[in-house]
């Protein structure tokens, strides 16, 4: 009986150590390797919870956390250290994101950028649509470093302009910031390629390339997905009345 069953098993053997069963192996090791692959993308993913609120000094960015919180109008200061808060979304109560507002004054807003970065989950940054022909430059320069930061470039976060202040009869469009801000952006990118080179002939600059090379600059070229919004964190109706945040609260739930 046994000495039947031995050329059976042999050819089985030989079966088992055949083409049919390596490629088999292998699709059995791709497929285990690009779930662990997911599923530690996944994990970087949901550790990202934070939407961070960016934007110069005087921009609104404080009194639109404070909107988005409670509703309510409240007055406030130039920040010098960040605030956050747990905001729940008015659409899904279950749902909600830990909302950061980080100080825009120059000499601190880089030092709480790089503080809070990795977690973000999404970025709103606030533009001032009264003053912004007068501070168009500063607002591309300091968006253009967030936009070359190397962890924001790895995450790509979803990005919001928030074009706020649009209570006011002098404020320029979504349409007309985001047209400037490309022209702006633009130059910078051409300003820092030609940026002086070391003795080796690495670029002494250091930060990544804006969109793609050899060709004007648009925000469709980023990793993540831009969007811009018209709002008002005061509301035309005042103190007392409602802020115009509609826009961006809808895009908030979308983003989280």
């Amino acid at each position: 009986m046994a000495g039947g069953l031995e050329p059976h098993l042999e050819a089985l053997r030989r079966e088992l150590q055949g083409p049919a069963v390596l490629s088999v192996l292998v699709a059995l090791i791709a497929v285990s390797v690009t779930f662990l692959i997911w599923r530690f993308v996944q994990g970087r993913k949901s550790s990202r919870k934070a939407v961070l609120l960016l934007g110069l000094c005087d921009a609104g960015k404080t009194l639109l956390f404070a909107r988005l919180l409670s509703g309510r109008y409240r007055d406030t200061q130039t920040s010098i250290t960040d605030s956050s808060a747990v905001y729940r979304l008015s659409q899904d109560k279950s749902t909600n994101v830990t909302l950061i507002d980080l100080p825009g004054h120059e000499s601190l807003r880089l030092q709480f950028l790089e503080r809070f970065k990795a977690a973000a989950k999404a970025i709103v940054f606030v533009v001032d649509s009264v003053a912004f022909q007068r501070e168009v430059k500063d607002v591309a320069e300091f968006l253009y470093q967030v936009l070359v930061d190397s962890t924001v470039l790895r995450n790509a976060p979803a990005l919001l302009i928030a074009c706020n202040k649009q209570d006011v009869t002098m404020a320029k469009s979504a349409k007309l910031i985001q047209q400037q801000l490309e022209k702006e952006l633009n130059t910078l990118r051409v300003t820092r390629s030609a940026a002086p080179t070391s003795l080796d002939g690495s670029a002494t600059g250091g930060p990544a390339q804006l969109g793609r090379k050899g060709k004007d600059f648009d925000f469709s070229q980023l990793p993540m997905k831009v969007e811009f919004v018209e709002c008002s964190a005061r509301g035309s109706k005042g103190e007392e009345g409602e802020a115009d945040l509609e826009s961006l609260e809808k895009w908030l739930v979308k983003v989280a």
